[in-house]
């Protein structure tokens, strides 16, 4: 489809594809690694308290209460943090304030968050692709010294295999004239953060989300973590696009997710220890799957196709997400949920796999 008013741009773009919102009954929802259970009750009383007369007023446009907040949290400078509207929106900002106008190209995994090419798409950046290794571990060894930027997923997506820390430090050291970029999306869920080495790298930016591990997807609020330089720089490209990337009703929310810690850590273990059940309930069915780090899995049937048994499952109700990419189309990526979900899930495999 096109259009005449289209500019080339518009015309050249092939945009990103979300994972599917379906209205269907009784639906048990496992493609989009929304976290199963709701937020902290103390973010539902805050955005209520926050509601009304204030919304009549501009947010405060560099969302001053949650970046003290989450410099607090992780024990760095407030000028070390960058809000937006989501880890995407972050992420795009990045992308322009760091990789556009390079002259060399900028690298990430071949298998990996499908957003990547879209934004040099978008920017008009180069990139090259470098493959996870055989078995879909990222290597960061095979990341050569001249680039115009990395960035790479820890944990990965969509294989969910995490990277350790001392590998990431080690790409560092060897790579100090270009920026560096973790998107820690997942990383609440099992892989150590690259937060602990900003203070060392000024070139690396660490970026997390919300919307997974405080179950927040619905208030779309994400940040980056780096040296003053880096977030100095994500401000100027925020304030010449988006003066007040956050509402009000977002930014009370997200700062008291980060106050109730004891809720944080209980529904995170349910989800490692979900995620754990999920594993062996899958091998047992004659899955292989990729050792996960994130609130999802990644696994192959021995047997059926990765698109076969998508359909199939959906047809009994539940909804998982298959890529149609090279090297992973007999993969199903499947967002841990609660025991009840699971549940539904195993007995839909059970029927599909014995007919």
């Amino acid at each position: 489809m096109s259009n005449p008013y289209w500019s080339d741009l518009v015309k050249s773009l092939d945009p990103y594809v979300p994972g599917e919102q379906p209205k269907m009954d009784n639906l048990v929802k496992l493609n989009t690694n929304e976290n199963p259970f709701g937020p902290s009750p103390a973010v539902v009383d805050a955005i209520r308290a926050r509601a009304g007369d204030n919304l009549r007023l501009y947010p405060p446009p560099e969302s001053d209460a949650l970046r003290e907040t989450i410099a607090a949290y992780h024990g760095v400078d407030v000028a070390q943090v960058f809000v937006g509207n989501g880890s995407d929106e972050v992420l795009a900002h990045a992308f322009n304030a760091f990789f556009s106008g390079r002259d060399s190209d900028i690298l990430f995994p071949d298998i990996s968050y499908s957003f990547y090419p879209v934004y040099c798409q978008l920017y008009g950046i180069r990139y090259r692709q470098i493959p996870l290794a055989q078995n879909f571990s990222l290597a960061l060894e095979d990341y050569p010294g001249a680039n115009g930027g990395i960035i790479f997923p820890n944990p990965n997506a969509p294989t969910g295999m995490a990277v350790a820390l001392a590998e990431i430090e080690a790409l560092l050291q060897r790579n100090r004239d270009s920026v560096v970029i973790v998107d820690e999306a997942y990383v609440d869920f099992g892989a150590d953060s690259a937060i602990a080495l900003v203070d060392g790298y000024p070139n690396l930016l660490v970026v997390q989300t919300l919307s997974k591990s405080r179950s927040l997807a619905g208030l779309r609020v994400g940040y980056a973590i780096g040296g003053r330089g880096l977030v100095e720089a994500l401000v100027r490209v925020k304030n010449s696009f988006n003066s007040y990337p956050l509402d009000q009703l977002a930014i009370a929310g997200a700062v008291a997710s980060f106050a109730d810690e004891a809720y944080f850590q209980q529904t995170r273990a349910t989800i490692i220890a979900n995620r754990e059940s999920l594993n062996e309930a899958l091998t047992a069915r004659d899955f292989d799957v990729l050792p996960s780090a994130a609130n999802f899995v990644f696994a192959a049937h021995r047997q059926q196709g990765g698109a076969v048994l998508a359909e199939a499952l959906r047809q009994h109700g539940v909804i998982v997400r298959h890529f149609n990419k090279p090297r992973i189309d007999g993969f199903l990526r499947i967002t841990v949920g609660t025991e009840e979900q699971q549940a539904r899930l195993i007995a839909a495999l059970d029927a599909i796999l014995a007919g």
